[in-house]
């Protein structure tokens, strides 16, 4: 008996101890595998001062971009932070459980990672990079995926016979793969849409028949291996093999005669004589272009006026004229933009904006962007063509934009008037023209549409507008007290390498390091609410503005809280009060508890019925 007892615990004593020994052995290869990462890849967050200690306490992370649960990483989410370099093939194959990689819009190059053994992974996000190589087949044996995203790419090869029943969505498009898509039951299912814009992809899903001949047997057109905004070409074959060897049987001759010897002498010679004459006509054209560089001036006239004194450097690439979205409102291009006259209308967290004013007497807004200047020319063109393409009564149109390694502009429609800032704040004290209710209540409604409109258009932006404040709400002020609403400084979280300087940095979310959702959006236009409701506004130096309403309000709704401009308005004290709770529901400290946009508009809505139906019932008696 005594025996069989020490046998039990001698057992239970080796499995614990292998227990535990696993435990280690997981944690330790997880964290290498981290380690490995962070080192093979360069990137606008400093990962190496971040990525320290263990990567999970329990649930939680210290890491950035790093998801725990059970003191295991389930999620890694490095999105838009240039992240530059490649990745081993075996990248990550000790994060057994992880479940979502998103290391979408960056500039990662090389092959792809196979993932392989990673039989939790649900979500694979890699789109917007510069992987080239085909797509790794263990991809195809993922048991759980779900979704994956691996558009605009330099992505060749074929693709493999993806079959998972779990998988629910995908993108290969904007590469350069060829072939056959497989007939799966599963791949039928995705649109066009998921396969468009590939060099040499054909099947059924993109209504384009194959060809007998199998891929990659013929060779591109020059360049075409080359997208827009890339300067080197793909190395190697289409298809990554070494072309088919070639072998003919010709007839055997025993010598060459004279005049062929003559021939190929003469040929050799003028070839030569062809090299000398082609480089000595290089050279004295790249001496001659060298010159006017080195002595050329840019007209730099409207950066001197406007910003007094900030220097230009001339551009060593091909300058690019203004591009417009609106082929009819090519007015002007870029030497009479910079020879026009300009005053600065104010700096802020993305650049400095100017009132241009052209020779010929039109108005618009220039905003030169700053911290921007890691951006390669071919992001910024396709940010700044989806941006270019949204049309909305409250917000603020762009009509142009220039690249260049130097200067970044974007050009606005002009906004005659100030901004919701200026209208709630300045010249406070007697003579000032006091902001109504009706009039505050029609432009939260403007800022509730033009903002749902943002959440709409820009699905996969992170934080759709990201940097929402009064002195961003633009107001035209009409005849009657009516008050126009446009929105600007909109969508271009993406091309920043961080958010602290945007609007964004005042939610709870931020400030713990937790991923942002287009609900940040939602916290900030809470904010504007109890800015408009009060007449305060949240400052850094002061408390916080929600939690001052949320004390004041905790024990009686009062109207204390309301801005002396409008507590005089006693008819409209019980709408001011409803706004004030949308705006606390807006503000609450959970992302998950605060209110779609959509939502918000609808209880807006409501207010504005009840203050129209009281006036009306007001008038007829």
């Amino acid at each position: 008996m005594k025996r069989s007892r020490f046998l039990i615990v001698f057992v239970s004593i080796f499995l614990m101890a292998a227990s535990g020994s696993r435990s280690e052995d997981l944690y330790h290869n997880q964290r290498n595998d981290l380690i490995q990462l962070r080192d093979s890849l360069r990137s606008a967050v400093n990962l190496h001062s971040n990525w320290t200690g263990p990567p999970c306490y329990k649930d939680r992370s210290r890491w950035f971009g790093i998801k725990c649960s059970n003191s295991n990483v389930v999620g890694i989410t490095l999105e838009g932070i240039q992240l530059t370099g490649s990745l081993r093939p075996d990248a990550l194959q000790n994060v057994t459980y992880l479940a979502n990689l998103s290391l979408r819009r960056n500039a990662i190059h090389g092959s792809l990672p196979n993932l392989k053994g990673l039989v939790h992974l649900r979500i694979v996000s890699l789109s917007r990079n510069r992987f080239s190589g085909p797509i790794p087949k263990e991809f195809a044996s993922l048991p759980s995926l779900t979704q994956l995203e691996l558009q605009d790419n330099l992505l060749n090869g074929t693709i493999p016979p993806f079959n998972q029943h779990t998988l629910t969505e995908f993108n290969v498009s904007y590469n350069f793969l060829q072939g056959r898509i497989p007939e799966t039951s599963i791949l039928q299912n995705f649109p066009k849409s998921s396969f468009d814009h590939n060099m040499d992809l054909c099947g059924k899903s993109l209504n384009k028949p194959c060809s007998l001949n199998p891929p990659g047997r013929k060779a591109p057109p020059h360049g075409l291996m080359n997208p827009p905004g890339d300067k080197a070409p793909l190395n190697g074959p289409t298809n990554g093999a070494p072309p088919p060897s070639r072998h003919f049987s010709q007839p055997k001759t025993k010598g060459l005669e004279l005049w062929s010897i003559l021939l190929i002498a003469l040929g050799a010679v003028l070839v030569l004589f062809m090299v000398i004459l082609l480089s000595l006509c290089y050279n004295r054209r790249y001496q001659k272009a060298q010159w006017h560089r080195d002595h050329s001036e840019i007209s730099a006239e409207f950066i001197e006026k406007a910003a007094k004194g900030m220097a230009t450097s001339a551009e060593t690439e091909r300058r690019i004229d203004l591009e417009f979205f609106n082929k009819e409102k090519v007015a002007f291009d870029l030497d009479t933009l910079l020879r026009s006259s300009a005053d600065i209308m104010g700096k802020g967290k993305l650049g400095i904006t100017y009132k241009v004013t052209l020779e010929s007497g039109l108005i618009t807004v220039v905003k030169k962007l700053k911290n921007m200047n890691g951006v390669s020319r071919k992001e910024f063109v396709q940010h700044l063509q989806l941006l270019g393409r949204l049309r909305h009564e409250y917000i603020v149109e762009i009509i142009s934009y220039y690249y260049s390694k130097e200067e970044k502009l974007v050009i606005y429609d002009h906004i005659p008037g100030g901004s919701l800032f200026q209208l709630l704040h300045d010249h406070r004290g007697e003579g000032r023209m006091p902001l109504k209710w009706a009039a505050r209540l029609s432009i939260v409604k403007g800022i509730a549409r033009g903002l749902a409109y943002l959440h709409q258009c820009l699905p996969f932006h992170t934080v759709p507008h990201a940097n929402l404040k009064s002195s961003n709400v633009l107001i035209l002020h009409m005849k009657h007290q009516n008050y126009s609403t446009k929105l600007t400084d909109y969508g271009f979280q993406p091309l920043l390498p961080h958010m602290h300087k945007l609007a964004v940095e005042k939610t709870p979310e931020f400030s713990q390091g937790r991923r942002l959702t287009n609900k940040a959006d939602v916290f900030c236009f809470g904010l504007i609410l109890l800015e408009v409701v009060t007449g305060k506004f949240p400052s850094k130096d002061d408390e916080d503005l929600s939690q001052w309403v949320r004390s004041a309000v905790r024990d009686e709704w009062s109207t204390d809280i309301l801005d002396l401009e409008i507590v005089a308005e006693k008819e409209g004290h019980g709408d001011m009060l409803r706004l004030t709770e949308i705006a606390l529901e807006c503000t609450a400290f959970e992302p998950e508890r605060r209110p779609k946009m959509s939502e918000v508009i609808k209880k807006i809505e409501e207010i504005n019925d009840t203050a129209s139906e009281r006036k009306t019932l007001i008038i007829d008696l």
